[in-house]
């Protein structure tokens, strides 16, 4: 499986990359920014792109996603309980002076427990609330490249930290319930892909 994540945008979000190296196919989880970045990646490794996942609906975590469609026909998922941001981008990158830009509709709404497969390559969904009500996380089911189990956890948990929860529709009651029984109960050798920072694992962000 091909693996990348790069950070795109003035946020510096983690865009994940994943591709099947059999079918060339792939997933691309949070394309916040810099379409120009993510076709490089996905053109150096000659893969077709199938879906769009999407953590949650802060606008740099969606803001590609409509160019991804229209281009490569990529199909966009994301939670319901975020659909409220996801249709306020357009406000959203206006507080921040970015270009207001409507976004598709999403095609399929995340929930928990379900798998979503692209070739072999599998993401569970795992419902996260509190940085905002509709927070997912996407543990990977499908082999991994060094065999270590893996978890996408978008604004949910960082190394050394919390997503915020001042925002529109968080709270900080919600996000701690959601990483000590989502997150904390994965095996501990888990390693988490933030949606920003570095990596970690679920043992060094449980021993804080």
């Amino acid at each position: 499986m091909i693996l990348e994540s790069f950070p795109v945008g003035s946020f510096q979000c983690n865009c994940v990359v994943l591709g099947d190296e059999t079918t060339r196919e792939a997933i691309v989880i949070d394309p916040g920014d810099d379409i120009e970045r993510i076709r490089e990646i996905l053109d150096h490794h000659r893969l077709t792109i199938r879906k769009t996942l999407h953590t949650h609906g802060h606008l740099d975590h969606i803001g590609a996603a409509g160019e991804l469609k229209v281009e490569r026909g990529a199909s966009v998922h994301i939670h319901r309980g975020d659909l409220p941001l996801w249709r306020s981008f357009p406000e959203q990158a206006a507080l921040f002076g970015m270009p207001a830009r409507e976004l598709p509709e999403p095609d399929a709404f995340l929930r928990e427990g379900e798998t979503v497969t692209v070739g072999s390559i599998a993401l569970e969904v795992i419902e996260t609330p509190g940085h905002t009500p509709g927070s997912v996380c996407l543990r990977l089911v499908s082999p991994t490249p060094g065999g270590e189990p893996l978890l996408f956890s978008g604004d949910t948990l960082f190394w050394k930290g919390i997503g915020r929860t001042d925002l529109w529709g968080g709270d900080y009651a919600t996000i701690l319930a959601s990483i000590r029984d989502k997150i904390f109960s994965l095996p501990e050798e888990t390693l988490v892909y933030p949606g920003h920072g570095p990596v970690t694992s679920v043992r060094d962000e449980r021993s804080r």
